[in-house]
């Protein structure tokens, strides 16, 4: 690997870099956006069983806020379960703006490591044909060794660049897709606990 750096050029040192932080990203997303921690199972059944037996204090919305991003969407429309039905979804839906942000949370980083990683290969490949042309214009072509080194630069930089790129952009592309779930399914269980507390809806204790 060491070789692999001093052969491509300083380029690699940047690339390694995006390699580095685009690992941590994915290892922190996949820890954060596990849906048992997202979204608890069952939370608006326990959530009505709780306004049921009349045990819906405020310190246990709050516990309910602070456990999950569902609990902080659910919330929002808790405090305010007195109003209308419409103030309750307008305050889910302002709360589930700022939850849906978070979870999206180093999502452009990995973009952007995703298009920059090949770019900076491609830059490298520029400055190893710099130097094959330097050599060939100062000893021919005759220099088989310095030309094949100019070579070397280009060709590694170049998939070095491609390799963190491919597989960063397909993790944000993965998470992307995921966050666009939670956000589709934890506005279905606010309009549910929604139904279910302004008497729309029987709570059958189906998620």
């Amino acid at each position: 690997m060491l070789e692999l750096m001093q052969a491509g050029g300083w380029l690699m040192w940047p690339i390694a870099a995006c390699s580095v932080i685009a690992t941590a990203l994915v290892i922190d997303r996949a820890w954060t956006l596990r849906r048992a921690r997202i979204m608890p199972e069952d939370l608006v059944t326990r959530i009505w069983q709780l306004h049921r037996q009349g045990q819906l204090s405020a310190e246990k919305i709050e516990a309910i806020r602070s456990g999950s991003p569902l609990g902080r969407m659910l919330a929002a429309g808790l405090v305010n379960r007195n109003h209308s039905r419409e103030v309750m979804k307008e305050a889910i839906a302002d709360t589930g703006r700022h939850v849906v942000a978070r979870l999206e949370r180093h999502l452009d980083t990995l973009s952007t490591i995703a298009s920059v990683a090949p770019l900076l290969g491609l830059l490298g490949t520029v400055f190893g044909m710099i130097d094959i042309f330097g050599v060939i214009m100062n000893a021919g072509t005759g220099n088989a060794g310095v030309l094949s080194g100019g070579i070397a630069k280009a060709l590694i930089t170049t998939a070095a660049g491609l390799s963190v790129a491919i597989p960063t952009l397909l993790c944000h592309r993965f998470f992307d897709s995921r966050v666009g779930q939670f956000a589709i399914d934890m506005e279905m269980q606010a309009l549910r606990l929604v139904e279910v507390m302004k008497g729309e809806r029987e709570e059958g204790g189906e998620s």
